[in-house]
């Protein structure tokens, strides 16, 4: 009796009273593509118009960058149908945009290590050809030749003429981001100008925004170490002549710590979307936007209960159906401990109170990638997307988790797939 009244009233006194354990269930595991060695990130596209979120990744290791499609409900289980669609030394990041404007999404690999290029992948027309590799054509972007060791790139319209541009950015020696200008004829490679918008340390989240409600798409970028490290906006002067000037940076908060990949989302619900972060800690650091200005934040930690690895990735939805944004979390360093896992908000998203769920278990993975939720089995509910890279020297490739709570609401996906798949499939 005294342990139930205590209990009681640790909780009405605000009191976290959660235990340290990972509660169940694992999710099932289903591998997509293991074909090659040190799967670095999961990025979606319609590579093939059949309206089906598809996945392209650099294999840093292995030095490829391949295309996985989609199979339908019926085989998503099962490994999916791919496509090697270039050989990338070093690659860190690839995405998919039409570069050209003729309709078909082309691959963008970022490279690092000793390559230190970004590569253009031009698709065939044909959708029947795009699962065939002799059809993918590969070339450099000379303007990006051993100038840093690339990370991310997006596609995004800047300059307001000639085709969608495309944002880049890096790590360690040298390292900036800035825009690539595409010009009249996006095939002519040699004709791509590098501006430069801001010096970073290591980039490790490159996202595009209206931060301050003045038209104009922003980037906003998480910087892991340097002088101007930490979660921030650059704020993009316009196109035309205001393009010349310089984009001003605004810092967002993180500056003291080791931040890695972020999301952009309105954790509290008040109609402002927030930042949230991984950092090399076994917590996650939460960025409340207070204004429409893009100025003033609130800094906030959410800790991460339980035998788990180092957070690594973060994304934000409805994980069990409960009309509650939920928060699923990658880590590095985790080789014996839960590796993924998603945060249950057991009250208000501003305190710390947070119950841990087991997704992957501990024996699956040392060193997890950036992740995706959406519905990829169809069936009502947010599954994860992600890659591993270490597990046997080899990774276990890029795979997905079947999310265990059936919904019975329709098909949803978080915001930011939805604006991905608005852009590449709704024209």
């Amino acid at each position: 009796m005294f342990v139930s009244v205590l209990s009681l009233w640790m909780l009405c006194s605000g009191i976290n009273v959660f235990s340290d354990e990972v509660e169940g269930p694992l999710w099932p595991a289903h591998i997509i593509d293991n074909s090659s060695d040190g799967a670095d990130g999961v990025k979606l596209g319609d590579i093939n118009g059949d309206k089906l979120p598809d996945i392209v990744t650099g294999w840093e290791e292995g030095g490829i960058t391949r295309v996985c499609f989609h199979p339908g409900k019926v085989n998503v289980h099962k490994p999916w149908p791919a496509v090697t669609v270039g050989h990338t030394l070093n690659v860190e990041d690839a995405i998919s945009v039409d570069l050209d404007g003729d309709g078909a999404l082309d691959v963008v690999s970022c490279c690092e290590g000793t390559e230190r290029s970004i590569f253009v992948h031009w698709a065939p027309q044909d959708l029947r050809q795009r699962i065939d590799p002799q059809k993918w054509q590969q070339a450099v972007i000379p303007a990006s030749e051993n100038q840093m060791q690339w990370m991310f790139a997006w596609g995004m319209q800047v300059d307001g003429k000639h085709g969608v541009d495309l944002v880049a950015g890096g790590k360690n020696n040298n390292a900036e981001v800035g825009w690539f200008e595409s010009p009249s004829t996006a095939r002519n490679l040699t004709k791509f100008q590098w501006h430069t918008i801001s010096p970073v340390g290591w980039l490790m989240s490159l996202w595009q925004r209206d931060m301050n409600g003045d038209g104009y798409s922003d980037l906003v970028i998480s910087d892991r170490y340097g002088e101007m490290r930490g979660c921030r906006w650059l704020e993009n002067p316009g196109p035309g002549p205001a393009q010349g000037q310089p984009w001003q940076n605004h810092f967002i908060g993180g500056r003291d710590r080791e931040i890695l990949s972020m999301c952009l989302v309105d954790l509290d619900q008040d109609g402002l979307e927030d930042v949230v972060s991984a950092e090399v800690a076994s917590r996650i650091l939460y960025l409340r936007r207070l204004d429409g200005t893009g100025d003033r934040w609130e800094p906030r930690e959410i800790h991460i209960r339980g035998d788990v690895g180092h957070s690594r990735a973060v994304a934000c939805g409805d994980l069990n159906s409960d009309g509650r944004l939920d928060i699923a979390l990658t880590t590095a360093d985790c080789s014996g401990k839960h590796a993924v896992v998603w945060l249950e908000c057991e009250g208000s998203p501003l305190e710390d109170r947070w119950r841990t769920h087991a997704i992957s278990g501990t024996d699956a993975g040392d060193k997890y990638d950036r992740l995706e939720l959406l519905d990829l089995d169809l069936d009502g509910d947010l599954d994860l997307l992600t890659c591993e890279e270490r597990q046997g020297g080899h990774g276990l490739g890029v795979l997905w988790y079947e999310n265990p709570y059936k919904s019975p609401q329709k098909r949803y996906f978080p915001c930011h797939c939805l604006q991905i798949f608005r852009r590449i499939v709704c024209k």
